[in-house]
């Protein structure tokens, strides 16, 4: 079995941003540890989160996932935190490295594409470096997308 089929039964997915590859060419995608608070993690496993208007940024040589909503924990009583904070993203020194010298690029952004656990339990957000895409080649997207679907209709009623 190859790793990414490894990969995707061992995960728990918590949220997911569709839209993501459809606005953005993703050249190349990331997993990043994500530092939490104790009812932030108890929020992920019982409601509902979303990573559809965030992204990352790297400021002051730290990697931050910025405007991911994560409801509170209505069981926590005193310690509950802000649901859009700032959200430090952990990944290896060799990697920021290079997610700078990618995002110095002309029109390259940090994209959260899934925030899910691992097999061990712990919270990941997979992130994926794109480049945005125009109407045209939203259009092009479309356009293959249909053709895929017709032709698996057409190879179904063949057969």
């Amino acid at each position: 079995m190859n790793k990414k089929n490894t990969l995707e039964r061992n995960l728990k997915l918590i949220a997911e941003n569709r839209k993501a590859r459809y606005n953005y060419f993703i050249e190349e995608e990331l997993e990043c540890g994500i530092v939490l608070e104790g009812s932030e993690v108890k929020s992920m496993r019982a409601s509902k989160t979303s990573v559809v208007e965030s992204y990352a940024s790297i400021e002051e040589n730290q990697l931050w996932l910025i405007n991911c909503y994560i409801p509170n924990y209505k069981n926590a009583k005193t310690f509950t935190h802000d649901e859009r904070r700032r959200r430090k993203l952990l990944v290896k020194k060799r990697e920021l490295l290079k997610l700078i010298k990618n995002k110095g690029r002309l029109g390259m952004t940090l994209i959260p594409l899934k925030l899910y656990f691992n097999e061990a339990g712990i919270a990941k957000v997979l992130l994926g470096v794109g480049k945005g895409k125009k109407l045209v080649d939203k259009r092009q997207t479309e356009k293959k997308r249909d053709w895929e679907k017709q032709q698996g209709r057409l190879l179904r009623e063949k057969n």
